[in-house]
């Protein structure tokens, strides 16, 4: 079984996105489970986790709303104050809402802080602990440059499973790969850690990448966290910026071509099914 395990929806007529900048232009506009749907269909994607896309507990208790409908969103990813004193309270909250037993994990765009340290902050830390004492995942939307942040947050919270967003973003349009591969490197040793193999295309040159460009940063995930600590992401619709959806599915196939059929299954949808509890 595929399951993309990170995709979105969104509505700029409803609610606004301050990271969709000029330049997402042609992905400015409403986009639906219903306009999902063909794409799982032709590819053979049998189950998705709808990922957050604002710092809003109400678009988190919509998209469980939204998933407690949608048969083949499997889990969603939301948000909560981190900082909150009574985060713990929150998180129960969302649990208990409709659609709440679909509320796999919690997300921040931490990238987007001013402290590359914002992870590391007490009170961070503290609501981090809180999601894994409610049994939920924590991603890690993170670049290269908030990975040592990343990988101390990860190391003070053993027993929270954590997951790092699009191979942390490497600077895959310039080819560069330090210091990006040196840092993701020290997650080796880390088995509550894994990795989504997504938005890379993105991160490519929108326009003329190629498998060739991506392989290196996949090759490396590869030996950094092995077929049981990878996962398959799609980005949509994000990704619809460089790639259609079936492009994105076969380049993930693509690039690890070199595992066998038991780590395709599941680097494609076993792992996802595991870590998040579907």
């Amino acid at each position: 079984m595929i399951v993309d395990a990170h995709h979105h929806v969104w509505d700029p007529a409803t609610a606004e996105y301050p990271w969709m900048t000029g330049a997402l232009a042609p992905i400015r506009r409403r986009f639906t489970p219903d306009d999902l749907a063909p794409e799982l269909a032709a590819t053979g994607v049998e189950g998705t986790i709808l990922v957050q896309t604002r710092s809003s507990e109400d678009e988190t208790a919509e998209f469980l709303a939204l998933a407690a409908g949608t048969p083949f969103i499997r889990g969603v990813i939301g948000w909560v104050d981190l900082t909150a004193p009574a985060v713990g309270d929150a998180i129960a909250a969302l649990l208990a809402r409709p659609g709440g037993d679909r509320l796999v994990g919690i997300r921040h765009q931490a990238h987007d802080e001013p402290d590359p340290e914002w992870l590391l902050r007490a009170e961070v830390v503290r609501g981090i602990a809180a999601v894994g004492t409610a049994g939920l995942a924590y991603d890690l939307l993170v670049r290269a440059r908030e990975l040592p942040a990343a990988l101390e947050l990860a190391r003070r919270l053993p027993d929270v499973r954590f997951v790092i967003d699009h191979l942390a973003k490497p600077e895959i349009a310039s080819g560069e790969l330090e210091p990006w591969r040196e840092r993701i490197a020290a997650f080796a040793d880390l088995p509550h850690v894994a990795c989504k193999v997504s938005g890379l295309v993105t991160e490519a040159d929108w326009s003329s990448w190629t498998i060739d460009e991506l392989q290196p940063y996949v090759d490396h995930a590869i030996a950094v966290f092995g077929p049981e600590r990878l996962l398959f992401g799609s980005d949509w619709p994000v990704c619809l910026l460089a790639a259609s959806y079936e492009d994105v599915v076969e380049a993930a196939l693509t690039t690890m071509s070199e595992f066998d059929v038991i780590g395709q299954a599941a680097v494609m949808g076993g792992n996802a099914t595991r870590i998040y509890g579907l």
